[in-house]
């Protein structure tokens, strides 16, 4: 006797379209590490051209240090001197910066860099070591000196005279203590130890590239940031108390005091880490084409499935007949998809690639649908399907904060719509 066979293929029909998305995720997967990719591509040319200009800068100090002699006794009971240092910081700290950015090219790939003149002044109040107990003859004068830190220092474009007191200093690439800080320059100083000031003004002719941070080593620090570029981002441990950002430029204003901060104005060795207090502002391209493709392309499941669910619906509303291989060819197209928008944003603005490889995509499985099921109406359909849904794609990507908001709503609006068009479909039969 034989079997029937099985009226209803439904069944089958949704299980070799489900093995089919598992499938496809697979490129989709890959799509993300190209992206990942060329992002580090990216990165490498911005580190190569910023290796010859100079890097992202931060100014650190000044500081003065006071080296001291310590006897200590060893495990044997000899007496050995070392050599520590008390550091100070400043009472008062003013930083004004004009930032003069400008846009090079490694390839395909843009570059910010930046020159500034930093204008710093200040002043130290009287030295105070009583606080310490250091023997006065102990304590090294005349090897004192001042310290100014800098991340970067091929970024230096021109000499630096630091005029101290009544006194104009060369400075010496180098800082004798790392204590504090690694790398900048230093000079050797006169401290008037009465109860005057110490006061100080130096200018730096400064190259870096995408960010330029500052620590607020003051007792009230000061900070003042111009410049045309008109994305900035400021960034670090303090915004700025006012700001103004137009389409010809940004200014920007900081004033942080001792106690925002958590370190004192003098200590000794390398009790504390100043660079946790830093802040500043970062020059941005208008758009990160990388970051917006990888938000893309972790939609493609989304967009695969719901493809996908339309081709199932129509076959079976319509009684027509789509072989898997059909919506494999489908689904490629919709990878595809990625990589066209990946490339294109390469050399285009986001927008337009957007644009072009969304309608070459809907173009390609519109023109693919008519030559399978050969009907205008259903072949419509499909397209409007796809408008809609790449449009609401965009939507999402434009609405960043209100992504997962919009994204839920959407969701449950096609959930609702499919199951209103399915309400009547007997999954047994596969009639409707």
């Amino acid at each position: 006797m034989q079997e029937k066979k099985p009226k209803n293929k439904l069944g089958l029909k949704l299980l070799i379209i489900g093995a089919l998305i598992l499938v496809l995720l697979i490129p989709s997967a890959m799509i993300m590490s190209l992206i990942r990719e060329r992002e580090m591509r990216r990165d490498e040319a911005i580190f190569e051209v910023s290796e010859k200009w100079g890097h992202e800068q931060t100014i650190s100090g000044p500081i003065i240090s006071i080296p001291y002699k310590r006897h200590l006794k060893d495990e044997k009971g000899n007496w050995n001197i070392y050599t520590y240092y008390i550091h100070f910081l400043p009472d008062e700290l003013t930083i004004k910066s004009e930032i003069e950015p400008e846009i090079r090219y490694r390839g395909i790939f843009e570059v910010v860099l930046y020159n500034t003149i930093l204008e710093i002044n200040g002043n130290f109040s009287s030295i105070d070591l009583k606080k310490f107990n250091i023997s006065q003859n102990d304590i090294l004068w005349d090897e004192a000196f001042f310290s100014v830190g800098i991340t970067h220092m091929k970024g230096i474009k021109e000499s630096i005279q630091v005029k101290w007191n009544d006194s104009v200093l060369d400075v010496n690439p180098g800082i004798e203590s790392s204590d504090i800080l690694t790398s900048g320059f230093s000079t050797r100083i006169n401290i008037k130890t009465e109860n005057e000031n110490n006061e100080f003004a130096f200018n730096i002719n400064l190259n870096g590239s995408g960010k330029l941070n500052f620590t607020p080593l003051g007792k009230e620090t000061f900070v003042e940031v111009i410049s045309d570029w008109n994305n900035p981002s400021f960034t670090g441990e303090f915004l700025p108390e006012s700001r103004e950002v137009t389409s010809e430029g940004f200014s920007a204003n900081w004033k942080i005091l001792q106690l925002n901060r958590n370190y004192p104005q003098s200590w000794i060795g390398n009790k504390y880490y100043i660079d946790s207090s830093a802040f500043g502002v970062e020059l941005l391209l208008p758009v990160d084409e990388y970051q917006k493709n990888m938000r893309t392309v972790k939609y493609a499941i989304m967009f695969i499935l719901l493809t996908f669910l339309s081709f199932f619906m129509m076959e079976t509303l319509n009684r027509k007949k789509i072989h898997p291989f059909q919506y494999l060819l489908v689904g490629t197209a919709l990878i595809i998809f990625y990589t066209l928008l990946l490339s294109i944003s390469e050399h285009l603005s986001f927008v337009y690639a957007y644009l072009i490889a969304s309608i070459s995509t809907i173009a390609l499985i519109t023109a693919y649908t008519k030559s399978v099921l050969k009907d205008k109406k259903l072949t419509s359909i499909i397209a409007f399907i796809l408008i809609i849904l790449y449009c609401f794609l965009y939507v999402l990507l434009q609405l960043q904060d209100y992504a997962l908001l919009l994204g839920s709503i959407g969701l449950f609006v096609i959930l609702a719509v499919v199951m209103y068009i399915s309400r009547k479909i007997n999954w047994y039969t596969g009639s409707s």
